[in-house]
């Protein structure tokens, strides 16, 4: 079975469960605690009080990144497992683009001078998106080439899912063609591994 149609099956299977525990919790009305009750304090006290359009954008949205949510992490993990078993646990230092190196301890500097707490402890997670398919350019030939098909068509594929990533990550609603975008993106994406 071909790697998308298990990511489909997946997914339809999820959303089946999810289904008939939804319809448990109505039958029997019954909490079992995975969806967060408007009765709650956030809800209650902030929530709420935002406009009605601005919330029903939010639930539209809320799938649209929690896919990018997995499809970025999990590319900072294909990167960070792929070059830390081929070049070692010194694979920043002697594989990625001095340029994203900079950028990403730039970006640690200043979330750690903010006061706020770190989100990491690895540089390679205060990398941009767009900085992730320059590391998996630069290192195309001695580790990617042989988990991607076509190293032009990994690039495109990332720079469409970079600027669908933009209004994502502002928080603005992506039009319904993008959200189409994004799906065939995604698809494109998992196509192209071996």
């Amino acid at each position: 079975m071909r790697r998308q149609e298990v990511i489909k099956f997946f997914i339809l299977n999820s959303l089946s469960i999810e289904s008939h525990i939804r319809q448990i919790e109505r039958d029997f009305k019954i909490d079992f605690g995975h969806t967060r009750s408007e009765e709650e304090p956030v809800y209650r006290d902030y929530y709420s009080q935002f406009a009605e359009q601005f919330r029903k954008e939010a639930k539209k949205m809320s799938i649209n990144y929690t896919i990018f949510y997995c499809l970025e992490n999990s590319i900072r993990e294909i990167i960070t497992k792929r070059l830390k078993e081929k070049f070692g646990p010194n694979w920043w230092d002697k594989k990625v683009p001095d340029a994203v190196k900079d950028n990403a301890t730039n970006n640690k500097k200043k979330e750690i001078e903010s006061g706020i707490t770190p989100r990491s402890t690895e540089l390679i997670d205060f990398t941009n998106f767009g900085e992730l398919g320059s590391i998996i350019k630069e290192n195309w030939d001695d580790t990617f080439s042989d988990m991607f098909r076509d190293k032009h068509a990994v690039g495109r594929i990332l720079a469409t899912l970079n600027n669908l990533r933009a209004p994502i990550a502002h928080c603005k609603a992506l039009a319904e063609d993008e959200e189409k975008r994004l799906l065939l993106s995604l698809s494109d994406w998992f196509r192209q591994m071996e």
